[in-house]
């Protein structure tokens, strides 16, 4: 599986270096910045678009486990995702590619921490930080966070624990936050401003900026409440800089367009620049257990199948691991393409994949209301009740799919009507209309697979690490390929037959006398894995 999220790795502006290993590789100490650093306005539009890169690294990873897509028939070298067996050679690109990422960030943050004129910058590379951080402790638990990224200085950095890591990041975003506001006034004059340039998730819109840390910040205490820190999370969901939160899909966008620079997202599940398809594309199709959600018997769903599945509700599906059963993918189109032609022939639609110059999405809409619904359930409001934000979560959803590659909603679509009528076509159920649920735990599991609905495909990692917190939405033990994701071929030996956790990389273990020892991954699961 492994060489499959290679593809993400991307030529950098500077070395992609992890906490240990490749920090030998610099040529010049970031901490020792001179007259002639390079500037951070040419720096920061490179490491957004590294960000977004690997968070598809992370969504391919996470979309084998939690049954959004699996190899059809005939694919090979697939072992270990179909055991779940993950070793220190397993999916190493989910630390490599952050770490080389925060690399990008922290030079940032170094060059410009006494330069008054860079506030800014310094203080939109803390959140890019800490967006990237949250990734590793949720994949890895414990990291090397307040010894990391110093070069030569340190390259066997010590690893902090995943607990302090979080609330760390907490404090790290409300300090970027009045930083933001504090040199605000100036951008433009003494300070330095964003723009389209150097900006390319948010043009140099400060408001969205501190909206999007407080994004992130929710869903760092939403994920730990009830865990060891919850005290600390308690206290910290007073603390939210009144700006509010962003409501809207975050989209990076460089500039892709079909000529040269492609969405990576489009490259993955479709088609390379020049037209030759993916492997993805070539090989891969949806699981049984999703398609219950569109085509019954769990829920209802024709729209969105349609808008997300190929010949819905006649895609091929089947179960991860089942190499004798699965059928093959469809022949020459992806299961994920809705549109017509193929190759650079291939057309703009909606859906998922909606063409080459669509922007990556870091945080979608959906699950900022989710995530605010959840944190109304455990009695924090914070903007709206849980049913509206329930319900607003999946309208958002929706608007998503029906978003053109010009990202505006295609004409002739209606969200608005296509999510009343989700609603009403599952009148009975709770999962889909959130005032039915008749328990606090019910409730929880509306919002879960709802969100889990909205990921589909698009923010995989963030299903995954809502399971392993939640164990929602609902799999049965030892269940059919309609009721339950789960590999037949797992070696997990937990009784839901799954992972909990990465295994960091050899390289770690071979420089790193620091790195915890992991032996499988099965046990030793995150802090806010309660299960």
């Amino acid at each position: 599986m492994k060489k499959y999220f290679n593809i993400f790795t991307l030529l950098v502006l500077f070395s992609s270096l992890t906490g240990c290993k490749k920090d030998l590789d610099i040529n010049n100490n970031p901490n020792s910045a001179t007259g002639s650093t390079v500037k951070p306005a040419l720096i920061l539009p490179n490491a957004l678009t590294v960000t977004a890169a690997n968070t598809i690294t992370y969504n391919t990873y996470a979309s084998f486990i939690v049954g959004y897509q699996l190899p059809g028939r005939g694919v090979s070298g697939f072992s270990d995702t179909y055991s779940y067996n993950f070793t220190s050679a397993s999916n190493n690109s989910l630390w490599d590619n952050v770490f080389g990422n925060l690399k990008d960030y922290q030079y940032i943050i170094t060059s410009s921490q006494n330069d008054p004129q860079q506030a800014l910058f310094n203080a939109i590379a803390h959140i890019g930080r800490v967006y990237n951080y949250q990734k590793l402790v949720d994949a890895y638990g414990d990291v090397p966070y307040t010894d990391a990224l110093q070069g030569a200085e340190n390259v066997a950095p010590k690893f902090d624990s995943a607990t302090s890591v979080y609330q760390n990041l907490v404090k790290e975003l409300d300090d970027a936050i009045a930083k933001i506001k504090s040199n605000a006034g100036n951008a433009g004059t003494t300070v330095t401003a964003l723009n389209g340039s150097s900006d390319v998730l948010f043009g140099g819109n400060l408001t969205k900026w501190i909206q999007f840390a407080n994004n992130i910040k929710l869903r760092i205490l939403v994920r730990a409440e009830g865990s060891s820190i919850n005290n600390f999370v308690s206290s910290a969901y007073t603390t939210f800089s009144t700006e509010g939160f962003l409501l809207e899909n975050a989209l990076v966008n460089p500039g892709y367009n079909a000529a040269s620079k492609q969405n990576p997202f489009w490259s993955y599940y479709h088609s390379s620049v020049t037209g030759s398809a993916s492997s993805a594309a070539t090989y891969y199709i949806p699981s049984k257990y999703i398609y219950t959600f569109y085509n019954g018997p769990l829920l209802t769903d024709a729209k969105r199948g349609a808008l997300i599945y190929r010949n819905f509700p006649s895609t091929p599906t089947g179960q991860l691991g089942d190499e004798k059963n699965n059928p093959g993918a469809i022949p020459t189109y992806s299961a994920w393409f809705t549109g017509t032609g193929t190759g650079l022939a291939a057309s703009n639609t909606i859906g998922v994949l909606k063409g080459r110059a669509f922007g990556v999405p870091v945080f979608l809409a959906s699950d900022i209301y989710f995530l605010l619904a959840e944190a109304a359930l455990n009695g924090h409001i914070l903007s709206g009740d849980a049913k509206s934000n329930f319900d607003k979560g999946i309208l958002a959803s929706y608007q998503y799919l029906e978003t053109n590659v010009s990202n505006v909603i295609e004409s002739g679509q209606n969200p608005s009507a296509d999510a009343k009528a989700y609603q009403t076509a599952n009148a009975g159920n709770y999962l889909a209309n959130y005032e039915l649920a008749g328990s606090k735990e019910q409730r929880l599991e509306a919002i879960i697979t709802q969100k889990y609905i909205a990921s589909n495909t698009i923010n995989s990692f963030e299903a995954w690490s809502d399971f392993r917190r939640t164990t929602y939405p609902k799999i049965q033990a030892n269940g059919s390929a309609t009721t339950t994701f789960v590999s037949i071929s797992s070696a997990s030996s937990r009784p839901d037959k799954l992972p909990v956790r990465d295994i960091y990389p050899q390289t770690e273990y071979n420089l790193n006398p620091n790195t915890p020892q992991i032996n499988n991954a099965f046990s030793s699961p995150i802090f806010w894995d309660l299960n």
